[in-house]
């Protein structure tokens, strides 16, 4: 029986994270047309979306190669490949053996390097444009990220995300100004990687301030609904790796059918409150324009720096 629910839900975890995406998406513009004293539309509303594009022919363009027609799939499988690694509601699941945080940055960055050339390879102008804002933003993420996850590794001693919230479970590590230091850049960079505000505005199509959009304007139907799909997956992948490194509390460190409900209601809220920060963010703040960019991302790479200082000088104090 205990195997049957490991194998259970091991295989949900991911599944559930892929159900659950576009409600977050949905609940963030809930909360934003909230402060704005507008009604907002319905939480399925992203569902209805996605349910109308997948009922709908791909159009591609004649001069497009297969690789814009891969594009939406490889994008898609690597984004979920990137969230089953996460280990959503325990610690103790098989998955959770091979949930490397170095894995899970490089399937991310090959689903953006597949989005970046469907944005080259349709030949106009709007996508080669977002693709090359993209590599833009990817140049100053990519080395933060990475900064976060080594000062992480060096307060647990691993790479494992598993153990990584193990860690923090079992002790006051999240206490820790390095942790603090980290918990910030973290935050900054998953702003900029799923294209927010003040980074980039999902809601817009202007040609002046798009990243993302610019590479989606060519592609319809299920090709663009696996793309959108995928966006609003890896904005719950980055809110679900957040709350996992530094609030983990919640995660069920027994897999019993009520911890694993207990860890999904805590797993329910913290996303909430964590949409809710980001409506807010959004609301209070204006988009950038493009050339500030590097200095928000040079902002996080600062302080994800900081935090491996700051780890280091409290190992040889102690």
């Amino acid at each position: 029986m205990d195997r049957v629910l490991t194998l259970t839900a091991a295989l949900l975890q991911p599944l559930l994270l892929l159900a659950a995406a576009p409600l977050l998406v949905a609940w963030v513009r809930r909360v934003k047309a909230r402060l704005q004293n507008r009604r907002g539309a319905p939480l399925l509303t992203p569902y209805r979306e996605l349910r109308k594009l997948l009922g709908k022919e791909a159009v591609v363009a004649r001069t497009a190669s297969p690789l814009f027609r891969i594009a939406p799939y490889v994008v898609f499988a690597a984004t979920l490949l990137a969230a089953a690694a996460l280990p959503v509601l325990s610690t103790l699941l098989p998955g959770a053996r091979v949930a490397d945080a170095i894995a899970l940055i490089g399937l991310l960055g090959l689903a953006r390097i597949m989005l970046t050339l469907a944005g080259l390879d349709a030949g106009t102008p709007f996508g080669g444009m977002g693709a090359s804002r993209e590599m833009l933003v990817t140049t100053f993420a990519e080395p933060a990220l990475l900064l976060v996850v080594f000062t992480l590794a060096m307060t647990t001693h691993t790479t494992n995300l598993a153990s990584m919230a193990a860690s923090t479970l079992a002790g006051d590590s999240v206490l820790r100004p390095s942790y603090m230091f980290a918990l910030a850049a973290l935050l900054l960079v998953g702003v900029a990687e799923c294209g927010r505000i003040p980074v980039d505005n999902p809601s817009t199509h202007l040609e002046l301030t798009m990243i993302h959009e610019g590479m989606l304007l060519e592609y319809s139907g299920r090709h663009l609904a696996l793309m959108e799909w995928a966006a609003q997956l890896k904005l719950a992948l980055f809110a679900v790796l957040t709350v996992d490194l530094f609030l983990p509390w919640g995660l069920a460190t027994r897999l019993t059918p009520l911890t694993l409900l207990g860890a999904l209601a805590a797993l329910a809220l913290k996303l909430a409150a964590l949409g809710a920060l980001l409506a807010v963010s959004e609301t209070v703040l204006a988009k950038m324009r493009l050339f500030r960019v590097p200095g928000f991302l040079a902002m996080a790479f600062l302080l994800a720096l900081l935090g491996l200082f700051a780890h280091v000088i409290l190992e040889s104090a102690l």
